[in-house]
């Protein structure tokens, strides 16, 4: 079964940036997913194959938020930054997962660096 291009694209990057990219318990990885409608952002630990934190644009708080998808990934880089904090982590490696460094995902790093996490 054939799968569209821009999917086989997308996963090839993303497997180059894995094999670059490694987070710990000290220094998770910030992986973010982008949907068409929705922006995922999780802290994971690599090292034990553990999700530490997630935050997301479905959350009831940011959903409540309205605006535009920029808006709420900012929201949600926010989010994700406030529970980093709560759990002691300071600082990320932050993974894009194959897409460009623009528009919603850049908007995820910008409201993560806003709520105080170093890339």
């Amino acid at each position: 079964m054939s799968q569209d291009p821009k999917v086989i694209r997308r996963q090839k990057l993303r497997w180059r940036i894995r094999t670059k990219l490694h987070g710990t318990a000290q220094k998770p990885r910030l992986s973010v997913f982008r949907s068409n409608n929705d922006i995922y952002a999780q802290l994971v630990d690599d090292n034990n194959g553990t999700t530490l934190a997630a935050a997301n644009s479905r959350m009831k708080d940011i959903a409540a938020l309205g605006g535009t998808k920029v808006a709420k990934s900012l929201s949600v880089g926010k989010a994700i930054a406030e529970k980093a904090k709560a759990l002691g982590i300071e600082a990320c490696v932050f993974d894009r997962g194959g897409y460009l460094y623009h528009g919603r995902v850049k908007s995820v790093a910008d409201g993560a660096r806003e709520g105080g996490l170093k890339f």
